[in-house]
């Protein structure tokens, strides 16, 4: 929820399902009233009006448990609140839910009871990065395993799983905590996100050092995430020795069920198609939104993941001990040939699950030039 003063205006938007939606409040004198009674509730100073702050506070509402993440920041008309709800009440997933696809499942699950090694999952802010992680975790959430997590912030709390909430101020930081979290006998460490070399290293090691480790990166594919490790001065031969698996990640709007309705491809779509599959499935079914009370006339409902895993197989691992970036880039491309981000985005539009315009919303982030080739 977006809180925004303007000149003698107050905008109050909402990104429900990734896409923002506004709506204008006549009253916009209500605005400082509104903006110090959430500070307050955030436990924020209410009196500084100069500088940013972050806090958080938790309501209930309907039987719901929220819990509300507010950061304000200073704008010439005033302060702009933004609040990001986390609903408890709506569990974890699990990796049935997710709709990961037979092969892409059996994999993961295989990947996430080893002993050690690295798994990253990547992808840009709100591509649901968080709960693939911890579906992850309540796979493997065990009596006899002993999972730590290091996060800024804690998202959901989970049984048995011991969290920590990072506080840079304090001295409470990701390189920090990972230090002492290695003394606490753990068997699993999910690292909220690599922001920086020391904690990329510590991670590495520990997944080389007899310890499952999963982590988030922030890159646009499986591929280009090797390129950012580098970028950040990890050691060739640490990654080769670490890295299991990548899993990239996006989300898109899940048509309505209530009112979507059929509709023949264009020639442009089936041009696109055409870029990433030799034909359209005979069995490919294509519907359009339309809206209804039922999805507040947008003709969505809800979002659903589109993932990519790239597998670091005996060929990847040469490449990356050489730090061979062109060659790990070409072998990588071969193994992702039909299973990349914008192949199973399509495959979604050709399950009739969502549309074409959801796919090019996101596709500049997906397509690169090497992907525009026929598979």
């Amino acid at each position: 929820i977006h809180i925004e003063p303007g000149h003698n205006t107050l905008r109050i938007r909402q990104r429900v399902d990734g896409v923002l939606q506004e709506q204008v409040i006549e009253e916009f004198r209500i605005a400082p009233a509104l903006q110090s009674r959430l500070k307050l509730m955030a436990g924020l100073n209410i009196s500084e009006k100069r500088l940013p702050q972050d806090g958080r506070f938790h309501i209930r509402v309907q039987n719901k448990h929220i819990d509300v993440r507010l950061s304000t920041l200073p704008m010439i008309h005033g302060e702009s609140v933004v609040m990001r709800l986390l609903d408890h009440s709506q569990g974890i997933l699990s990796f049935d839910r997710l709709d990961l696809g037979q092969n892409m499942l059996s994999s993961l699950r295989h990947l996430i009871k080893k002993s050690h090694g690295l798994i990253l999952v990547t992808g840009p802010t709100g591509s649901g990065k968080t709960t693939t992680l911890y579906t992850a975790l309540n796979e493997i959430n065990y009596a006899e395993t002993k999972i730590i997590t290091v996060e800024d912030p804690v998202e959901y709390q989970l049984p048995r799983i011991n969290q920590v909430q990072v506080h840079e101020k304090i001295g409470l930081t990701f390189p920090n905590v990972l230090r002492t979290s290695l003394r606490q006998d753990p068997d699993v460490i999910l690292i909220g996100e690599m922001r920086d070399k020391e904690t990329v290293d510590i991670g590495l090691r520990a997944a080389m050092t007899g310890h499952l480790v999963l982590s988030t990166l922030h890159t646009n594919d499986s591929i280009s995430t090797v390129a950012r490790l580098f970028d950040m001065d990890a050691e060739g031969f640490l990654i080769a020795s670490s890295l299991q698996a990548i899993i990239a990640q996006r989300l898109v709007r899940h048509l309505c069920d209530e009112c979507k309705k059929p509709y023949t491809p264009s020639p442009i779509d089936e041009s696109f198609i055409k870029k990433f599959y030799d034909h359209i499935p005979d069995n490919a079914h294509f519907f359009e939104p339309t809206g209804c009370s039922q999805c507040n006339n947008t003709g969505y409902q809800g979002r659903i993941g589109v993932y990519e895993l790239l597998m670091i197989t005996t060929e990847l691992t040469e490449a990356l001990q050489q730090k061979d970036i062109n060659s790990f880039t070409q072998k990588a491309r071969q193994q992702l040939t039909k299973s990349t981000l914008c192949h199973n985005a399509l495959l979604r539009v050709m399950q009739g699950k969502t549309t074409f315009q959801e796919v090019t919303r996101i596709a500049g982030e997906m397509v690169s030039p090497q992907d525009n080739r026929s598979s």
